[in-house]
């Protein structure tokens, strides 16, 4: 019996080898296995096998690795149907694999997690730093670009001006952003132009962008709120583009937007948590507990190593879904042996993550061709308590902005942003600037511009979801033509400063 067991385990351990990525799945903390969350903090995953002991110590922990493996792919073959459907809907958009909770799941998460997710994110929210809001300024004369800021302002309903595209006619928009496609007749939302206090934004000129790219690449780097930048991007330039001297090209994560009289490549690569991690596939990543590779960014960054200009975005997947969350963090590999993991808290994750970039971007950036850019935190708008509404709608039916200047979420977590801020500094030694785009306040105040139920499903609506659409309404990513657009308002004017 031993010998088949241990036949049977040193195959599993010789398919671990072959495609690590899947070991990458949580291996213990899979559905079963709650116990294990009371374990020590750090714990070694696997270690080389010396003397009977050893023995037979590893041969239990490959039994236990060779069980939970098995689980998870049991799990995963009940879910094969949803993700086959999604993928032959549209191979490369986000999906959606777990149903909503029942209606005494969602009261009780209010009643728990909400709660404890509240305080935590108002114990977080700290003011901006005067030197983060220097980050922000405009791109006139010296005297206007000392005392204005583009992050302080208003909204403003402008008829004439916006939107700056059709959503109807952008032929690269995607589904899940596409509100009007979807039925969103209120198309109020599209026209709100940010207005900095005591200055413009430069106006966005497609044509002065596409010729600032000419033979070259720029990358959005990031999660699905990046993607949604990415897309308005595209749908900024495409017009200006003829119809045959423009394509978008899919290639796993990568998807690449070309204009091939300027010789431009538009790229957005897949990457939420920045290092490798077992969320890295663009179509099934809607994993409990993630993980990440501490020491491992190289394969990311083999793809936005050549670019001119990179623009990363990485705050959604480090929030809390709920109270007790955390971050799963590896050391070593499964191929030396020496494999560990940590449990750290989802904010210590991300400095883990940026340290490990802002260490590769020293090191190999090329600071006279590559300009950098970190998107600031997008907020989401889901409990509506937070400006007056009922929580039970979330953000649905919204139709205008919130009018009270210096709002902020609850749960939006501002001091994310100073910690990514105080990270990138250290690259200034090298001569290497990272610009942080300083949109978060001013999507704050955007309630009404969010898709809710007004977007492609991909998945069948569930009967619940059908009587009850808060359930499923979408107030995390954002409608096109509208809040993204102004983002990458703030980045063209960046580029064109220089």
């Amino acid at each position: 019996m031993w010998t088949a067991l241990f036949s049977h385990l040193r195959e599993v351990h010789k398919r671990s080898a072959v495609k690590e990525d899947r070991i990458m799945k949580p291996l213990t903390e899979a559905s079963g296995h709650k116990q294990a969350a009371g374990a020590a903090s750090k714990m070694t995953v696997l270690q080389s096998p010396l003397g009977l002991r050893s023995i037979l110590t590893s041969l239990v922990a490959f039994f236990i690795v060779a069980s939970t493996v098995s689980l998870l792919f049991d799990r995963s073959g009940q879910d094969e149907a949803q993700v086959q459907l999604a993928v032959e809907q549209h191979q490369h958009q986000e999906v959606q694999l777990k149903k909503p909770a029942p209606a005494a799941s969602v009261d009780e998460q209010k009643s728990v997690d909400r709660a404890s997710l509240r305080r935590q994110g108002q114990q977080a929210q700290v003011q901006w730093t005067s030197e983060l809001l220097d980050e922000a300024r405009d791109a006139g004369d010296g005297e206007e670009e000392e005392e204005c800021n583009w992050s302080l302002g208003r909204w403003v309903y402008d008829n004439s001006s916006r939107p700056l595209y059709s959503g109807l006619k952008c032929s690269f928009i995607f589904d899940e952003v596409a509100c009007d496609k979807y039925g969103r007749n209120d198309t109020k939302y599209q026209h709100w132009r940010w207005q900095p206090h005591g200055c413009n934004l430069p106006r966005f000129n497609a044509t002065k962008l596409l010729e600032k790219l000419r033979n070259k690449r720029m990358v959005f780097v990031g999660d699905s709120v990046n993607r949604n930048q990415w897309v308005s991007m595209v749908c900024l330039v495409e017009a200006s583009i003829p119809d045959g001297r423009k394509m978008r090209v899919y290639n796993g994560s990568l998807i690449s937007f070309k204009a091939f009289e300027y010789n431009a490549t538009i790229d957005f690569y897949w990457s939420p948590l920045l290092l490798e991690s077992n969320s890295d596939n663009p179509i099934i990543h809607r994993v409990e507990y993630r993980i990440i590779r501490a020491d491992r960014i190289e394969k990311h960054a083999s793809v936005w190593r050549d670019a001119d200009v990179i623009v990363f975005n990485s705050y959604l997947w480090w929030r809390k879904q709920k109270a007790d969350m955390t971050m799963k963090v590896m050391y070593g590999s499964f191929e030396d042996g020496d494999a560990t993991l940590d449990q750290v808290e989802m904010v210590d994750g991300f400095e883990i993550a940026l340290k490990k970039l802002t260490e590769w971007l020293g090191t190999n950036i090329n600071k006279n061709k590559t300009r950098i850019f970190f998107a600031g935190s997008s907020p989401a708008h889901t409990w509506a308590s937070d400006w007056g509404g009922d929580d039970n709608n979330k953000c649905l039916n919204e139709t205008e902005p919130i009018e009270t200047e210096g709002y902020k979420g609850a749960t939006t977590d501002y001091s994310m942003m100073d910690k990514a801020k105080e990270i990138f500094a250290t690259l200034e030694a090298k001569g290497i600037h990272v610009q942080i785009l300083n949109i978060t306040q001013l999507s704050d105040y955007r309630k009404d511009a969010h898709p809710t139920i007004f977007r492609r499903q991909y998945v069948p609506l569930t009967k619940q979801q059908i009587e009850n659409p808060s359930i499923y309404a979408d107030c995390m990513h954002w409608c096109l033509p509208g809040v993204p657009d102004v983002w990458n308002e703030f980045l063209y004017a960046y580029l064109m400063r220089k």
